[in-house]
């Protein structure tokens, strides 16, 4: 009898332990955020989608060294000498046409050790978490600002220029191939005739 008091005052007791929380939020006024107008304050340090600056962006490949997942891809084409890049807001000269620079964001793992490897600090973390897509390629970000005419230019304009180059190269070579031909054969002439003169006197 003693036992089955007992029992049945832990469960009274098991219950009114929890109605105590109930009844403490009961009364309490109920606060609630009117997300999306009102959006909870995030961390300091929170990691989120990732934005790049391509004004400052010099194409040196080192964030996409730097990802473990393989999500940013990066092309570059070499800009010609008469062509002046401008340069980034820490002074640092652009000599590269960064012709497709996108990141894939179904990959990313928002590890942000893309980030600190880069120069110009022009790659970084934002605090955009809402981008969410039905279609796995929207997802695929393109911050490159040159448009398709505009880096098929430049590929062209790098390779007459690099082709223009070899010819230049080939000509020179050419050129001092000749001129060494030509002083070699003045050279035997000198001796066949300096060998018949010392004939003649013999």
């Amino acid at each position: 009898m003693r036992q089955y008091l007992k029992d049945t005052w832990e469960g009274i007791w098991t219950v009114l332990v929890g109605m105590k929380v109930t009844w403490k939020h009961l009364f309490v006024p109920s606060v609630t955020i009117q997300y999306p107008d009102v959006k909870p304050p995030l961390p300091e340090r929170e990691r989120n989608r990732l934005y790049v600056n391509m004004d400052d962006c010099i194409g040196c490949l080192q964030c996409e060294r730097a990802c473990p997942v393989d999500c940013i891809e990066i092309e570059t084409v070499k800009a010609l000498p008469t062509e002046d890049l401008g340069k980034t807001s820490n002074d640092k000269k652009k000599a590269l046409w960064v012709t497709n620079f996108t990141i894939d964001f179904a990959k990313c793992c928002y590890c942000q050790l893309c980030v600190f490897p880069c120069p110009t600090e022009c790659i970084k973390m934002t605090d955009v978490y809402e981008f969410s897509e039905y279609k796995r390629e929207n997802l695929i970000y393109n911050f490159s600002t040159l448009t398709q005419p505009e880096i098929e230019e430049k590929k062209a304009n790098f390779e007459k220029f690099q082709a223009e180059k070899e010819a230049k190269k080939l000509a020179a070579a050419k050129a001092k191939a000749e001129a060494a031909a030509k002083a070699k054969k003045e050279k035997q002439e000198d001796k066949s005739s300096e060998n018949s003169q010392d004939g003649e006197e013999s």
